[in-house]
Parts: structure tokens; C-alpha cells; sequence
């Protein structure tokens, strides 16, 4: 992670070497095993498709084997967690129609089913925004692997009511102070959506966000059926790449208003940080800085999904090393290795 950000920063000063146009590299290296699990690598700059290359694989389907695949440009993929960047822009667009409570509202009492938890009154004070943020002060361990039942997302999607879960955890620390990674709480985000419009996640989604973009290929899937706000989209690489550059653009795809050009600027914008040399907006990375200079998705087995607006630029990386600790670093040495002379060289154009 350290070297992602070391590289962004690197390439923002025109650090980086002169261009090669092609991905040549890119194939060579996978060919010579340089970037095993690699899957598909999209670059779009200037709005202009720069790098759009598959390549075969074992993959699977939110932990469903599905064998080896030859990716390309139709293959649905895992976003895993760029799955919750997704969700924190149906946010905006629920709360822009008036169907979810502003990010200031207090989130238990959302839930009146769960009236008994409110008896906490510090639990009570948890606000929408700590949930969007992942502040919520509770307890929540997603650092053991996907594999093992004591992870709390997996505890969580076991429980019989997995809402009441998040909300019940044993309270550690004050609301809205310490960052802690947590899946559950953009499931919690996302039933106020499902709630709020009397609408299935993947249906909001696909009326509000993937309809207007013209994306009619996704797949969202989920425990029992239920879609994972958390984890479970699929996506083919360039249809999350139009996703990006409506972002860059406003909100605004073919003259219409997606997403609420404020909410994007809110949600992309450091609200807090996560103790590893990188800050949070909502559900969204960023390095240091006000504007940051790019904002992130990241997704177990190696999925990017950046945003860079300064540079018209929006990246995606597919991969499949799933489950491994440093499944990060592929999309870092792609793009050091083999993205930023290419970059380099459109800056120059």
C-alpha cells in the first residue's frame, strides 16, 4: 500500500519514465510469470481508452470456483470491496431523492426493531456518517481470512438477523473517532437504501446508476440471495471504468445527472484516516491532501479502482489472489512497471 501511494505521488511530479504506447510489457511479464493472478488491466485518460488487456486465469465467483477463465471485455468480475465504493454512490443518489436520513442522523434509531440497543446511549449516538466512514466504535474483526467463521463478516452473514449483529457489537470506543475496517457497516447503508425505496440493492442500482450509464451486465450476489453491499457486485472492467469517468465528469453521463456532483465531491474527500498512510471518505481511499489527488476502491484478490480527476485518468485492475496478504502489491508493480510510462507519455502529448 505504501508503495501505491509512494507511486502516485511520484508520477503526479513527472517522475516516471518516457512511454511505451503499447502493452507489450504488460504481456511479456505475464507470459514470463511476473504478475500471476493478473486478470484484466482498463486505463482510460482524456476519456480515451489507453489499456484494455485480458488474460486466463483460475478465478471465482464471490468464493465460488469457477475455474480457469479467459478474461475479457464481457467477463463479469468480482469487485469484492469496491463493491462498498459502489454502494456509498447509491447513497448519495437515495439521499438526493429524499428515500435515505441525512448522513448526520443518528443510525440505530433507524432501525426500530432494535429499539433495546437505543438503551446505550453511546451506542445511540452512532450517527450514518461513522457507519459511511467506518467509525462506529464497535467491535469488528475482518483481519482473520474470509475462511475462517470468527471473521466478523463472516460471523455476520451466519447470524440469523445479520443487521441486528452489526448494530449489537460491543462497544469499544467513542463513535466517530478510530477508524475501523468494517464490512458490516456498509450492510447497514445498504438496507437504509433497500428500506428507503422499497427497492433490492442490485434493483436501486440498476434503475439509478446502471441503467442511465447503460450498463445492462452485472451480477450482485450475497448470502441467501441477499445482495453483500459489502463485497458482492460484478462488474465487467469497462463498464466500472464508465462508472470512474462519470465520477471525473460531475456525476454527468450523456447530460444527465447520475450521481449529485456534491455528494461525489463528499464521499471521494478524506473524513478521517486509517492509521496506514492512507484517509477515508466514504467508503472511498485517498492519499493525504485537500483535494486528494485520487481517490480508490480496493478489493480482496488484488481489484483498483482508481479516480484521478487532475488527470482525467480512472484505472481498473481485476485480479484473482483472493485471500492472500499481499495480494496489493500486483497492482502496484502493473502500475509502476508497466502503466506509468504510458501515462507519462499522454501527460507529455
Amino acid at each position: 500500500m505504501t508503495r501505491f501511494l509512494t507511486f502516485m505521488s511520484a508520477l503526479l511530479l513527472g517522475t516516471m519514465a518516457a512511454a511505451d504506447t503499447h502493452d507489450q510489457s504488460l504481456r511479456a511479464a505475464f507470459d514470463a510469470g511476473e504478475l500471476s493472478g493478473l486478470h484484466s488491466v482498463h486505463l482510460r485518460m482524456g476519456g480515451e481508452v489507453i489499456m484494455d488487456a485480458y488474460f486466463e486465469g483460475e478465478d471465482e465467483a464471490w468464493g465460488a470456483p469457477l475455474g480457469v477463465q479467459s478474461h475479457g471485455p464481457d467477463t463479469v468480475h468480482d469487485l469484492r470491496s469496491v463493491t462498498k465504493s459502489i454502494t456509498a454512490l447509491l447513497y448519495g443518489i437515495a439521499l438526493e431523492d429524499g428515500l435515505v436520513p441525512p448522513v448526520d442522523a443518528p443510525l440505530v434509531a433507524q432501525f426500530p426493531d432494535y429499539e433495546d440497543l437505543l438503551e446505550d446511549p453511546v451506542r445511540a449516538a452512532i450517527t450514518i456518517e461513522d457507519a459511511l466512514t467506518m467509525r462506529m466504535g464497535t467491535e469488528w474483526n475482518e483481519n482473520l481470512p474470509y475462511t475462517d467463521p470468527a471473521n466478523s463478516e463472516i460471523a455476520m452473514e451466519r447470524a440469523d438477523d445479520r443487521y441486528r449483529f452489526v448494530l449489537d457489537r460491543p462497544m469499544v470506543t467513542e463513535p466517530g473517532k478510530i477508524w475501523n475496517y468494517n464490512g458490516g457497516a456498509t450492510t447497514i447503508i445498504g438496507k437504509l437504501i433497500e428500506d428507503g425505496s422499497g427497492m433490492r440493492l442490485d434493483a436501486f442500482a440498476k434503475e439509478t446508476l446502471f441503467g442511465p450509464l447503460g450498463i445492462e451486465t452485472f451480477e450482485w450476489v450475497g448470502w441467501d440471495g441477499v445482495p453483500s453491499a459489502a463485497s458482492g457486485l460484478r462488474l465487467r472492467a469497462p463498464d466500472l471504468a464508465k462508472i470512474g469517468q462519470m465520477l471525473i465528469d460531475g456525476g454527468v453521463y450523456d447530460g444527465t445527472q447520475v450521481v449529485p456532483a456534491d455528494w461525489i465531491e463528499t464521499a471521494l474527500s478524506r473524513k478521517t484516516s486509517t492509521g496506514f498512510e492512507l484517509d477515508y471518505g466514504y467508503f472511498w481511499y485517498m492519499p493525504p491532501g485537500n483535494p486528494p489527488p485520487w481517490s480508490a476502491g480496493f478489493g480482496n484478490g488484488g481489484q483498483r479502482f482508481s479516480v484521478n480527476k487532475g488527470l482525467d485518468l480512472v484505472l481498473v485492475v481485476y485480479a484473482g489472489n483472493y485471500n492472500q496478504p499481499n495480494d496489493w502489491q500486483l497492482a502496484v508493480k502493473v502500475v509502476e512497471e508497466h502503466l506509468a510510462p504510458i501515462i507519462r507519455a499522454k501527460l507529455a502529448d
